[in-house]
């Protein structure tokens, strides 16, 4: 009997560590002409206004700097540990590649979180391990960073967790009026216990009526909070920053699971961890049979995972959005803070889901870029097409500072890291969105150029015509040097009126040679065409007076 139960009693999360990342758009106002790179130093503007403080590296006082820091170090390749960490001052005191283009602020107010998943179950007090704020040098892209923690938690409950807190707002409403797939409440505490802010998921009206006004979903209220100083791009309240959403409603999310026995966790427990899914019974599966007949090939990685083993109770878990590690709560090799998987957790694989979820939210930005640009294209006014090509050129420039800065196909030589960056980018379709702007960034491009290299041909064209009527007029008035009229002994004002009366008539013909250019450099290629007869090279000098269309031809 003790058995039974030990075998049906629902699995209990040691302890449950999740990480919220929040890829966000940052808005420039219409107004500024020149592009910010250093979002941040408006918040540091601020000073004592602003909750944010900017956080220092491990790399300042070697006496503190511990092996936990060495080994993050060392797992990235150099590229991405100057992308990371910036480059170290040498002996001539001159720095090589400079600061690392990432800027990381922390606020401290928020201690704890208080999570109500229903009216039937009693509240979860979460520890806030920190909440911090991610800047990228020269790319309008920032990441706020929220990462909690508790023990023993039933499995139900953390999967209810993982899949109901990070919403950026509800995608629909139950019956009974609660904000659909999202928990019943979500509160920000301080370390005294006192509510800072608290989540509205339930006021439908709130949503619905700024999706009406500016076709674009609002943010629950306790995620705005969280961002303040920063402000909602279409909110009517003043901010350092303005930002809006560039990806979908659930936050891409890491979280890390100890069990006592791991292998005792079910198929289908492993699958709505893995893709985020309701909690539901451990003995059915949250999707088909046949939806799921690939799940340990596309989800799992299996390297220090084998049923039955017990050396091998630890197992990773990736779909794109989220990123779960499981494994045996009392072993040191999965347990330990600092140089364990836990430590691993919380630094190597949150930074390399970082670099992830950045390049999509990045490249993301970069399409955003190109469809309002095109969309406020005019061809018909001057001042649209000139705004157009600079931000192109924009555009251009950015990105490529972007592949050489940003841009990373591996991270790691250490296999571990390297096959699950892999698997991650593999599921958010990186490389494959990279070749699609890539393309589209080439190729409007290519339009600008070949839009110039038209223009310049049509110059040359009329460049083309006016030489050639003029040649004809200097060849006859300059043949052996001959003047035909001799008024070298007229008066000054007899010269000039003549001088008058030969650059006027001179200057309407050349305007309106330039005027007809594109006709008579036709006249000029059917003039040399031995295959046409005289009167079909005259129609061609005729078009000049007539206009089929009636209509004034576009340049």
């Amino acid at each position: 009997m003790n058995d039974a139960t030990t075998i049906t009693s629902p699995p209990l999360v040691r302890h449950f560590r999740q990480i919220l990342l929040w890829p966000l758009r940052v808005m420039r106002d219409q107004a500024e002409t020149m592009h910010v790179s250093k979002y941040w130093e408006l918040l540091e503007a601020m000073g004592d206004k602003c909750p944010w403080r900017e956080v220092d590296d491990e790399f300042g006082d070697p006496a503190s700097f511990q092996e936990r820091h060495y080994q993050e170090f060392v797992t990235f390749m150099p590229f991405v540990q100057r992308f990371l960490y910036g480059e170290g001052v040498g002996r001539e005191g001159q720095t090589g590649y400079g600061q690392s283009p990432i800027r990381v602020f922390r606020r401290h107010d928020i201690a704890r979180m208080r999570v109500v998943l229903d009216e039937r179950t009693p509240p979860l007090l979460f520890q806030i391990a920190h909440v911090d704020l991610y800047f990228f040098y020269d790319i309008d892209i920032i990441i706020p960073v929220v990462e909690f923690f508790a023990n023993d938690i039933p499995l139900a409950l953390a999967e209810d967790v993982l899949f109901k807190v990070g919403r950026a707002y509800p995608a629909f409403w139950e019956a009974d009026g609660r904000g659909g797939e999202c928990p019943y409440r979500v509160e920000w505490l301080t370390a005294t216990g006192q509510t800072l802010a608290a989540s509205d998921y339930e006021d439908r009206h709130r949503y619905l009526s700024f999706v009406c006004r500016h076709r674009s979903p609002n943010v629950a209220a306790h995620w705005e909070y969280l961002l303040r100083p920063l402000a909602f791009y279409h909110s009517n309240r003043e901010g350092a920053i303005r930002y809006r959403q560039i990806e979908y409603h659930r936050m891409p999310l890491l979280a890390y699971l100890s069990f006592s026995d791991p292998q005792s966790l079910t198929r289908g427990d492993f699958a709505r961890l893995a893709l985020i899914t309701k909690a539901g019974p451990s003995e059915t599966l949250p999707y088909s049979e046949k939806q799921l007949a690939d799940f340990e090939q596309h989800y799992c990685n299996d390297k220090f995972w084998e049923p039955g083993n017990p050396a091998l109770t630890s197992r990773y878990l990736c779909c794109g959005h989220a990123f779960v590690v499981i494994g045996k709560a009392h072993e040191r090799f999965f347990a330990d803070p600092e140089i364990g998987l836990l430590g691993q957790f919380r630094h190597q694989y949150f930074l390399i889901n970082l670099i992830a979820h950045f390049h999509k939210a990045t490249l993301l930005l970069f399409s955003e870029w190109l469809v309002e640009a095109i969309s406020q294209l005019d061809i018909r006014d001057t001042d649209s097409v000139r705004a157009f090509k600079r931000e192109i050129r924009r555009i251009l420039e950015t990105f490529l500072r972007f592949t050489e800065r940003y841009w990373f196909h591996e991270v790691s030589n250490q296999a571990q890291v390297r096959d699950l960056f892999q698997l991650l980018t593999g599921h958010l379709n990186t490389d494959r969105i990279y070749q699609d702007v890539s393309a589209s960034i080439k190729d409007m491009n290519q339009y600008l150029d070949s839009d110039s290299l038209r223009r310049q041909a049509n110059t040359v064209v009329r460049l083309t015509v006016v030489t050639t009527l003029g040649l004809i007029a200097t060849v006859s008035t300059g043949f052996l040097g001959m003047n035909i009229f001799d008024e070298t002994d007229q008066p000054a004002w007899v010269k000039l009126l003549i001088f008058s009366a030969v650059v006027v008539p001179s200057t309407l013909l050349v305007n309106y040679a330039v005027a007809h250019s594109k006709v008579l450099s036709d006249f000029l290629e059917a003039l040399a065409d031995k295959r046409l007869t005289w009167w079909d090279r005259t129609r061609v000098l005729l078009r000049i007076w007539r206009n089929p269309d009636g209509k004034k031809a576009l340049p």
